[in-house]
């Protein structure tokens, strides 16, 4: 009797033959980065994954750490698969992040510590308190006020999250010397008051984003799972009818061109993923 198991010398050899067939292939990635034809066998997953190598310019030290690798992206193939069957207002794709485990992924890229002398009391001061008529939707990046985006890596624990996003960017020549004086926290819990400040200014958030959904979001209004226990640090930088659209920092592979759209009206006062727990926004004089 033939096993159904491969041992590993045999599975070496068959995906060291599968890799040299398929070097010369030019996969064509939909925008999910797959195709329900590459989940048909195992060898156009070793295709796939072998594009994916090539698209993303990954190289492992050994052939051990390679099926390792292979192995975790074929499991995370798998949840974004049948995520994409189950929901209908976002969708997830391989990205560059499809050869890490979630543990792993969370370790790298998650780290805000909420530190305990932030007291999130009602703040004295919201600028914004008497803002009356909110526009339908703000776009921040609309009006150059959003810098671009960038790819924090796995540093997220080397480089906290500071609050200092978000800040408007002009022409030297026609600028006045503005220098950040400090911050205004938004009202917790308030998302109407998040939108107040977001119809003048772009805001600093934190939200949950351990959920595994986040870390092979590719598009749509995003309502998947998540808690409410704040663990990276994140701009909003406007919103629309249904959502907030949210600047992150895992780079431009990642999500909307490096932004997520979050659902908003939730009818939870902490909004999807704690995203109306910790907002704050800078404050400048001349």
């Amino acid at each position: 009797m033939v096993s159904s198991y491969c041992p590993n010398k045999l599975f070496l050899s068959l995906f060291t033959i599968s890799l040299l067939a398929c070097s010369s292939i030019a996969h064509d990635f939909s925008i999910l980065g797959y195709s329900p034809e590459d989940l048909t066998c195992i060898d156009k997953l070793i295709i796939l994954f072998e594009s994916w190598l090539a698209k993303h310019g990954k190289v492992y030290e050994s052939i051990e750490e390679k099926l390792h690798r292979f192995e975790i992206f074929k499991d995370n193939l798998k949840h974004i698969d049948e995520t994409n069957k189950k929901v209908t207002d976002y969708w997830l794709g391989l990205n560059e992040f499809a050869d890490l485990s979630h543990e792993e992924f969370k370790s790298m890229y998650l780290g805000l510590k909420p530190t305990s002398s932030r007291s999130r009391e009602a703040p004295t001061e919201f600028s914004y308190n008497d803002v009356i008529d909110l526009p339908a939707s703000v776009d921040w990046r609309k009006k150059g006020a959003v810098t671009s985006i960038k790819n924090q890596g796995g540093c997220e624990d080397d480089y906290p999250y500071l609050m200092e996003e978000g800040k408007c960017e002009f022409k030297k020549e026609t600028m006045e010397v503005v220098t950040i004086n400090g911050y205004e926290d938004v009202p917790q819990n308030d998302e109407k008051s998040l939108l107040k400040a977001l119809s003048h200014q772009p805001v600093s958030v934190a939200i949950e984003a351990s959920g595994r959904d986040f870390q092979f979001y590719k598009g749509g209004i995003f309502n998947g799972h998540c808690g409410t226990e704040l663990d990276h640090g994140v701009t909003a930088v406007g919103y629309g009818q249904d959502y907030i659209i949210v600047k992150n920092s895992w780079g431009l592979k990642w999500g909307e061109k490096g932004y997520i759209r979050m659902k908003r009206n939730t009818g939870k006062p902490e909004g999807l993923c704690g995203i109306n727990k910790m907002a704050s926004y800078p404050t400048k004089k001349k």
